[in-house]
């Protein structure tokens, strides 16, 4: 499970980001933050816990409109439903195509120093950068090797 030392001020973040701070959206942050990465009826899971009148549209309306205003980040999985997690500084993530977990990795600065090199090499005016890397964790290559 992933953790952030520190939690972050969901009413101030949606505030910023000239959202409504309501108890739905304070809820869905909470609990993506707590996971990490999450799809959404995953955090329709985790929230109705809470808030069991919540249906799983209101869940899917609050994630496209903070998605819309930069609050949650959608981490595309490749032949899975996508996950969403809060933005925060760009960073790869390490996919495995057996769970479905998803682990961050802060990009190494010489690839970042690539990465912008050939955007600006190509005249392409970079807005952030999400490089996903398929493969299969650890707990995942034992179940497979072992059988």
């Amino acid at each position: 499970m992933h953790q952030r030392e520190k939690m972050t001020d969901y009413v101030a973040l949606l505030k910023e980001k000239g959202l409504k701070a309501t108890f739905q959206r304070t809820n869905i942050l909470e609990v993506v933050e707590k996971h990490g990465h999450m799809s959404v009826e995953d955090i329709y899971t985790e929230v109705i816990k809470v808030h069991p009148s919540l249906s799983l549209a209101t869940i899917y309306k609050n994630i496209i409109l903070m998605q819309e205003h930069a609050i949650v980040r959608e981490v595309p999985i490749s032949g899975k439903k996508s996950k969403y997690e809060l933005v925060k500084a760009d960073h790869l993530h390490f996919i495995c195509t057996g769970c479905g977990s998803v682990e961050d990795y802060a990009f190494p600065e010489s690839a970042e120093q690539q990465l912008l090199s050939l955007a600006e090499e190509r005249h392409f005016m970079l807005e952030r950068e999400q490089i996903n890397l398929y493969g299969m964790c650890q707990t995942c290559q034992k179940t497979v090797f072992s059988l």
